[in-house]
């Protein structure tokens, strides 16, 4: 069987966007006067979606936890001199492009903070398919955002072929049926 199309995870696999985040989160805590380490965060918290965030962290006031969210997405841009391209994976995903396959960028990040960081990166026209935390009804750890860009391409689990780094999106993965690969980036 052929492998029609790959799958990419954005955050931690396609670009290093760790740090930024980080930052970004932090600095719109600190002005509701919540204090947050960067290491505490990492430990703790990076990888996980916002609402899930804001609940460990202990905003329960939905209110709140939207201020906090869209605060995060103004000020995440201003940390993208951190973000950096996984350029081995990106070049592999560009000649699969030129050989006639498909390339998703799959992601549980907010859409604005995802069309934000890869407009940044200059990559958004060159992929087939963009699907974001909003996207679907069950995020990773399910795989239904995998499953819907090989429904959407017309695609078996055998034609598709998945890049992830965390452990919820691998657990999609596998969950889909497509075989994936591991990616561990520098932060």
């Amino acid at each position: 069987m052929r492998i029609k199309l790959l799958l990419l995870d954005f955050d931690g696999t396609l670009a290093s966007t760790e740090r930024a985040n980080t930052e970004a989160y932090i600095e719109a805590l600190a002005e509701q006067g919540i204090e947050l380490s960067e290491e505490e965060y990492r430990a703790k918290y990076f990888g996980m979606r916002c609402p899930e965030f804001m609940t460990a962290i202990g905003i329960t006031d939905p209110t709140l936890a939207e201020h906090v969210r869209r605060r995060k997405i103004e000020i995440y841009p201003s940390h993208f001199d951190s973000v950096h391209l996984n350029r081995p994976l990106w070049d592999f995903a560009l000649d699969f492009r030129k050989q006639g396959g498909k390339v998703w960028v799959v992601s549980t990040g907010h859409p604005d903070n995802l069309l934000n960081a890869m407009n940044y990166l200059g990559i958004t026209g060159d992929v087939d398919g963009i699907l974001s935390s909003e996207d679907v009804e069950r995020p990773k750890p399910a795989p239904d955002a995998f499953i819907k860009a090989m429904l959407t391409e017309g695609v078996t689990p055998a034609e598709t072929l998945i890049f992830e780094d965390s452990e919820v999106g691998l657990q999609a993965a596998e969950a889909s049926g497509a075989a994936y690969f591991k990616v561990s980036l520098p932060y």
